[in-house]
C-alpha cells in the first residue's frame, strides 16, 4: 500500500457482503436470517474512528443485521439498498463533506467499481473477483469476513502516526 496516500485518508466506505462478511448469504424460511460478521474487524472500526478517520457502509442489499452492526460500532452513515452505489458514494461524500480524494473504500465484487474508480484508494478483499483485484490499489492477505476489514485499518491507522 502507498502509505503516503493513505495517511490522508479521511473516510473509509466499506461494501458488506463479501468485505465485512464471508460473502455467503444465509435464508431460512422466513428470509435472511443470519450475517457472520468477525468481532476484530469491528476492533479495527472502532480503532480506525478512534483515530479521525470516518468509517460509512455502502450496500446493495437491506440487512436488519447491517443496521444492528452498524449501531454497534458507531458508524453513522450507512447506505443500504444502494443499487447505484456511485449515486450513494456522491450523497455520502455531501453529508459528510469529504471529497473523493481523502475516500478509500473497499470491495469485492464488480458492483462495487463504480465506487472505487471515483475515491484516492480502492481497495480489494484478498478473494475478489478478478475485476475487483485489478482496479485495487491495494489487496488485503485475508479476504472478506476474515479479518481484512481489521488488516486495512490498522494499515490505515499505521499511515497517520
Amino acid at each position: 500500500m502507498n502509505l503516503e496516500a493513505a495517511d490522508r485518508i479521511k473516510l473509509l466506505v466499506l461494501d458488506v457482503d463479501g468485505v465485512l462478511t464471508d460473502g455467503r448469504l444465509w435464508f431460512g424460511a422466513d428470509g435472511e436470517a443470519l450475517k457472520v460478521f468477525h468481532v476484530r474487524d469491528g476492533a479495527g472500526i472502532k480503532a480506525l474512528q478512534s483515530a479521525g478517520v470516518a468509517v460509512a457502509i455502502i450496500s446493495g442489499r437491506e440487512s436488519p443485521a447491517v443496521a444492528r452492526r452498524a449501531a454497534e460500532l458507531g458508524i453513522r452513515h450507512v447506505r443500504q439498498g444502494a443499487q447505484d452505489k456511485a449515486a450513494a458514494l456522491g450523497a455520502l461524500l455531501r453529508d459528510t463533506g469529504v471529497p473523493a480524494t481523502l475516500t478509500a473504500c473497499v470491495g469485492d465484487d464488480t458492483p462495487d467499481l463504480a465506487i472505487m474508480a471515483l475515491v484516492a484508494l480502492p481497495i480489494a478483499v484478498a478473494d475478489a473477483h478478478p475485476s475487483v483485484l485489478a482496479a485495487a490499489h491495494h489487496v488485503t492477505r485475508l479476504g472478506g469476513g476474515a479479518g481484512a476489514v481489521r488488516e486495512i485499518c490498522d494499515l490505515l491507522i499505521e499511515a497517520r502516526t
